[in-house]
């Protein structure tokens, strides 16, 4: 009981280290992801797959993608506006969509074990979804603007950026209640969110159009 009961201040907190910058790639990064070989950011009126060594630009896919971005083996689901498209990896083809649960309010975005999740904004909150029908499942509360979405190692972790500044969290699943904070430094913003399922996680920095790599902890939980 006592990781359900934790509170924001009774967290983990480290300083968040940041590998290495990408870009900028573009204008603005609003969503990533990663296809487990290459980082994908959504920049506005397209979807960029950049190297994740050198930030270079090696695939585009003319498709909106102005919040959350995830990926889930085999494809790219894409927030646009008030719906979440779901994009064929391959072929870039446009399959199908689903309402966004915050309509249009909506920012980062993950898939984990058969569900997408999605976080809303200034709402505060982050939904657990069917990806065919859009049906919110549960819902976490946060005491922070939410932004990126992932999760690693049944691991929730989500991004936060408000009054300038940005932290990495991971969050009780179940209850929301925050584990460990990792701080962004000051002036890097943390956008769309993804872990590559190992040591790192990709972080979108809005206007600044960065897409920067930060070192996943250690795990050795208590």
């Amino acid at each position: 009981m006592e990781r359900e009961t934790k509170t924001v201040e009774q967290a983990r907190v480290a300083e968040a280290e940041i590998v290495r910058e990408l870009g900028p790639v573009a204008d603005a990064v609003h969503g990533v992801t990663f296809d487990g070989r290459l980082v994908w950011a959504a920049t506005g009126e397209r979807l960029l797959a950049l190297d994740p060594l050198s930030g270079a630009t090696v695939r585009t896919l003319e498709r909106q993608g102005d919040a959350g971005t995830a990926f889930d083996g085999k494809h790219l689901y894409q927030i646009a506006g008030r719906r979440i498209d779901k994009i064929d990896l391959a072929t870039g083809e446009l399959l199908g969509s689903i309402p966004a649960p915050g309509d249009g309010e909506d920012s980062g975005m993950a898939w984990s074990e058969g569900c997408l999740w999605v976080g809303q904004y200034r709402a505060r909150k982050i939904h657990q979804i069917d990806p065919d029908t859009g049906a919110v499942l549960r819902t976490l509360d946060s005491d922070r603007y939410v932004t990126g979405v992932t999760w690693v190692d049944h691991e929730l972790w989500h991004g936060t950026w408000e009054e300038g500044e940005s932290e990495l969290r991971c969050v009780d699943p179940a209850t929301g209640a925050v584990r460990e904070r990792l701080v962004m430094p000051a002036g890097a913003g943390v956008s769309g969110l993804e872990s590559d399922g190992a040591s790192l996680f990709y972080c979108g920095g809005g206007q600044s159009g960065m897409v920067r790599a930060v070192r996943r902890p250690a795990r050795g939980r208590d």
